[in-house]
């Protein structure tokens, strides 16, 4: 018999899951998270990662963030029908890694609008030629450019959003994880979803902006919330506690690098000596804090 290719395998693997419904958890009151698991995105995991969920008003849902492949939205899509009979009114993207965006084509429909950041979509259109290529490759996803969404609703700031007796207010924040990382709060229960704003466990990545990164933290731990639900991690209800890892993480780069780099050391010489005393405090410290450091020293050399 012949073997099977990658991609049939994956077919075959996803027509599982797609059958039944992604695994939620009710938090609080009408707010549900699926929580991702600790992994590199392969093609074993198909890029199933990241921490996905929604909020149910009276009115409609917000769906925030779709997926790391289309199959994992149908199981999301799923998830929400068997928890209400209310229809999906938004798809809400928190920014544009691949495993928060990929499931977002098939929530597309009549009465629908997809929000994002109001450099969301840039950043799409930027990478989406590499992601297609990458999720075929490295993902085992094959994708089309119908699958990467841009937002119908840009938030430039601050916007509100009426559920239905239900109100949220996306935040647009400056360059930090990425450029284009949004947040979401509901006032009902007090509940944040910073998405990749914020790592528990997992081991911070930095797409974006270090400085950027650490301000915006200063920020929010002078805010109270309930719960809070990062982009990867448990929900935490011990807030602001719980991002002082990561921002003892975040510190460490910014102090020791600027070190590095008053002796007149190099890129070279800084991807192998700083952080290293967090390696045990993170999971898939090897995978990315090799580049995290050199996203930072990029930074971090110019400045003033």
């Amino acid at each position: 018999m012949r073997a099977l290719s990658l991609f049939t395998l994956f077919v075959v693997s996803v027509q599982t899951l797609a059958s039944s419904a992604l695994p939620v958890k009710e938090i609080t009151t009408g707010v549900y998270v699926h929580v991702g698991k600790h992994q590199f995105p392969d093609s074993k995991n198909h890029g199933e990662i990241a921490n996905l969920g929604f909020i149910v008003g009276q009115k409609c849902v917000a769906v925030i963030d779709s997926g790391g492949n289309p199959e994992q939205g149908l199981a999301l899509k799923k998830a929400v029908s068997e928890s209400t009979q209310t229809p999906i009114c938004y798809v809400i993207n928190t920014h544009v890694h691949p495993d928060h965006i990929y499931g977002n084509s098939v929530f597309k429909a009549a009465g629908v609008k997809f929000v994002g950041h109001h450099k969301l979509a840039a950043a799409m259109a930027v990478r989406g030629s590499y992601y297609k290529d990458k999720a075929a490759d490295q993902w085992g996803v094959k994708l089309t450019a119908d699958d990467l969404i841009a937002p119908d609703i840009e938030v430039k700031d601050s916007l509100m959003l009426e559920l239905g007796g239900r109100t949220l207010t996306l935040k647009a924040h400056a360059t930090a994880h990425t450029d284009n990382d949004l947040s979401v709060y509901d006032e009902t229960t007090h509940t944040l979803w910073l998405g990749d704003l914020l790592f528990t466990e997992h081991v911070p990545t930095l797409d974006g902006s270090l400085k950027g990164w650490l301000a915006e933290i200063a920020q929010l731990e002078q805010q109270s919330f309930r719960y809070v639900i990062p982009g990867h991690g448990d929900v935490v209800t011990d807030w602001p506690q719980s991002m002082q890892a990561q921002k003892h993480y975040l510190t460490l780069l910014q102090t020791e690098i600027r070190a590095a780099i008053k002796k007149g050391r190099h890129l070279e010489d800084a991807v192998k000596t700083v952080g290293y005393s967090e390696k045990n405090n993170w999971a898939l410290f090897d995978y990315y804090h090799r580049k995290n450091v050199s996203t930072a020293f990029a930074e971090l050399e110019w400045e003033d």
